[in-house]
């Protein structure tokens, strides 16, 4: 979505990388002349060409988005770099009325591992640290504010790797599932919540579902331990960035295993599934953070799906949704409304007359308009291809 805000944050983040790669690069070259002050000057008046027109690349790239994920930002870096130093050596030669022959062209391309090179080097370092620092802040996804914080984890590049228990596996497009978890993000800013991404790894398939490596009891964090052996480091980074927003840390530890997306939490109620990745150590550890917090905790068997929100979450007001072949015992619950679709069973609640749920699920969220809530749809087919659901994909910090 085009903004005032993106456009903002495009400028202010070109505007550095550009100003970044111009002082580096004619540092370098005063540094490598013995400190000759015309070198600075000339370097300077020599480079301002391609400055310019890398500062309206890095524009461009950061009014679409590609400053978001410091993996694109990599790419977007060099190509705008290269680019920018070689239409900046064309304008040197036209400037200096020379004849572009095959000798100029060839001279052209043969400065970017000669002249151009440190410029080359800068202009990708400046964007990948101070261009998407600068965009990411000013967007919020780099600065927490007191309330209504959302943590989101960018998918890793092998995510198409990522574990499946309860479905059959099916080959996952990364390059969609990217784009589904920009609009995930999207509708999340839309609506109010301000998204702090949390440093993927490309070695972690799962890591984009960040809701299992910790759970929110108020403005205490209770770090996990994932049931899933290759599961377990995703919550090193997790942990860090809830430090660096000053909240408070508990921990669930060994050998009590504990996955986000199997505590449902209802009021003071806790539901905590009991399957595949949550154990009873777990469940009891959770227990004891839980009441000193005024929480009390209800154990619930999963044996139907991956976690126990797979297959139920809950409205605003506290009714429990589910689709009845995914539930164990529904009577576990005060109140209970089935819904007509698997992928109707997950809601995010964003506020008490708003909810997120995937867009395979129309007829549930038809349902929920009927019940008076405001419903935001998104598509996260690629993520449900692995047992995802909406709410696996954040985590709300209230």
């Amino acid at each position: 979505m085009l903004t005032p805000r993106r456009l903002i944050a495009a400028a202010l983040a070109a505007l550095a990388v550009a100003v970044i790669t111009q002082d580096a690069t004619g540092l370098a070259f005063f540094i490598g002349n013995n400190f000759e002050e015309a070198i600075l000057w000339q370097a300077g008046s020599f480079f301002i060409g391609a400055s310019t027109i890398l500062f309206f690349l890095i524009f461009i790239a950061g009014v679409f988005g590609f400053l978001a994920k410091r993996r694109y930002a990599w790419l977007v870096g060099l190509v705008a770099s290269v680019v920018s130093a070689i239409l900046g050596m064309f304008i040197q030669a036209a400037v200096q009325g020379a004849v572009f022959s095959p000798e100029v062209f060839t001279g052209v391309f043969a400065s970017l591992l000669s002249v151009n090179l440190i410029f080359v080097i800068a202009g990708s370092i400046a964007t990948v640290t101070a261009g998407t620092a600068i965009w990411r802040a000013i967007l919020g996804r780099g600065v927490a504010t007191p309330t209504k914080v959302a943590l989101v984890r960018a998918p890793a590049a092998t995510l198409a790797d990522g574990l499946v228990t309860h479905i059959k596996r099916k080959k996952v497009d990364l390059e969609l599932a990217d784009q589904q978890w920009d609009g995930y993000v999207a509708a999340l800013n839309a609506a109010g919540w301000t998204t702090v991404e949390v440093e993927p790894r490309d070695d972690l398939a799962d890591s984009v579902f960040i809701e299992d490596t910790v759970v929110m009891l108020g403005k205490l964090a209770v770090i996990t331990n994932p049931g899933a052996d290759s599961r377990k480091p995703e919550i090193e980074a997790t942990e860090s960035t809830l430090r660096e927003l000053g909240v408070e840390i508990d921990r669930i530890v060994s050998p009590g295993a504990l996955d986000g997306g199997d505590v449902l939490k209802v009021g003071k109620t806790i539901y905590v599934g009991r399957g595949g990745r949550t154990n009873g150590e777990g469940i009891r550890q959770l227990r004891a953070i839980a009441a000193k917090q005024d929480y009390t905790v209800v154990a619930v068997p999963v044996t139907k799906a991956l976690h126990l929100k797979t297959a139920v979450t809950a409205l605003p007001d506290g009714t429990v949704i589910g689709h009845p072949p995914l539930v164990d015992d529904q009577g576990v619950f005060d109140r209970f409304l089935p819904v007509p679709e698997a992928h109707g069973t997950a809601v995010v609640v964003l506020s008490p007359d708003t909810v997120l749920m995937s867009s395979a699920a129309p007829k549930s969220a038809e349902l929920f308009r009927e019940l008076g809530y405001r419903v935001i749809t998104v598509d996260i087919s690629e993520f449900e291809k692995l047992e995802g659901c909406v709410t696996c994909l954040s985590v709300r910090l209230r």
